[in-house]
């Protein structure tokens, strides 16, 4: 197929995606990717099980320069939509927590499924295949390293920069940038937070310990499990919070979400007198998290409560409710398994997906500007913006 009408690059979850719907709809598809394999990403999400949507999906779960942009594709094709899809090929799945959906079986039965749909409707899917060059004169102009192309439809659906050793590349802002498009700039998003090194070593041999907390940066706010890793912090809660976090900003953390630290410990002082504050802590806190937090914030813990003076008493209630933390950074995008920022969705149709300077040339999926919460959400974005592209197409 040296001319199909229209050529897709990117062989993820908008990209096959879209070559489906658009090959339904009668159009000759073309898919390519420098990858050996269709789907990576794929595959590895949800730890081998792909957590493919969320029940709860709402234009609120993504952040973009533009909050608005998402919501026509996403009214369009919803999680039931995709849901009917899953069910229709028979593949088992289960709600985890949150309305996060993941299959019983493997990430691969969704890999499979989108490949079986490519192949009911004749959209062809091309791997090992290097872009070396794009033009445009009236077609658009693809040279791979098998071949050149012509195409009179472009779907740019080659993902952002996370996860580098699964192939990420900036091809698709490179090729936004040629036509004209700006790019937000790009950060890592849904990415472990790491610690100063003071911080690190109070820390280190927490590895491996999660707690329940709540996680506030700029308009972001989550309550789930937060866990201490060699590097830093990571867990649900972590991951969610970096996509709000500026860079050098604090993170507040809540270690004890469901209680107000002060009147629990001002009740223990009339109740428990002989209590020790690390004996009191102790009952909510594993040992050697009360001793890393102690060194962290210098708590008496040998003292007894009754004995410790008011001031002390609010500061440790204020490190429990309110603990200011200010990451050294992030992982990076070698962890991340999101990118935020992206082509500009101010010059992109948000009915359609199709580029406003440039005849022809559309963006899904990641390479745009949308970044969806962790849980199901940006698979969710995936294919609702690859079915509002291949309408249009």
């Amino acid at each position: 197929m040296l001319n199909p009408d229209v050529l897709i690059i990117g062989a993820g979850a908008a990209g096959l995606h879209c070559a489906a719907q658009a090959a339904r709809r009668g159009k000759s598809v073309l898919v390519v990717d420098h990858a050996k394999q269709a789907g990576k990403k794929i595959l590895i999400s949800g730890g081998g099980r792909c957590n493919f949507t969320n029940l709860y999906t709402s234009p609120d779960n993504y952040l973009s320069s533009n909050p608005h942009f998402c919501k026509s594709a996403l009214s369009r094709y919803t999680q039931w939509d995709f849901m009917a899809l899953v069910d229709h090929y028979q593949i088992p799945y289960h709600e985890k927590t949150l309305g996060q959906l993941f299959c019983d079986d493997s990430a691969k039965d969704i890999v499979k499924m989108l490949l079986a749909e490519c192949e009911r409707y004749g959209a062809k899917i091309q791997l090992r295949t290097d872009v070396l060059n794009v033009s445009y004169e009236d077609q658009y102009h693809v040279t791979t390293s098998q071949g050149t192309y012509r195409a009179d439809k472009l779907v740019i659906a080659c993902g952002g920069l996370s996860m580098p050793k699964l192939g990420a590349t900036p091809l698709g802002y490179r090729l936004a940038e040629q036509f004209g498009h700006t790019i937000v700039p790009v950060r890592a998003g849904l990415v472990p937070l790491t610690l100063h090194e003071q911080q690190k070593q109070h820390f280190a041999d927490l590895a491996g310990v999660s707690l329940p907390i709540t996680a506030s940066a700029g308009e972001g706010y989550f309550r789930e499990a937060m866990l201490f890793t060699h590097r830093g912090l990571s867990g649900p809660a972590i991951l969610q919070i970096s996509s709000y976090w500026p860079p050098g900003e604090t993170v507040s953390l809540n270690l004890l979400p469901d209680q107000d630290a002060l009147q629990w410990l001002e009740q223990t002082r009339t109740e428990q007198p002989k209590a020790q504050l690390g004996t009191l802590l102790q009952s909510h806190f594993p040992k050697r998290v009360v001793q890393a937090l102690a060194q962290e914030h210098q708590w008496p813990v040998t003292q007894r409560v009754a004995e410790m003076a008011k001031k002390q008493l609010e500061q440790v209630a204020e490190d429990l409710n309110h603990w200011s933390l200010k990451p050294a950074g992030t992982e990076g995008y070698r962890t991340a398994e999101v990118t935020l920022g992206g082509v500009n969705v101010d010059q992109v149709s948000s009915k359609s997906m199709a580029s406003k300077l440039q005849p022809g040339l559309y963006f899904i999926g990641e390479v745009l500007d949308v970044t969806g919460w962790l849980g199901g959400y940006n698979f969710q974005w995936a294919w609702a913006s690859a079915y509002a592209a291949a309408q249009d197409l």
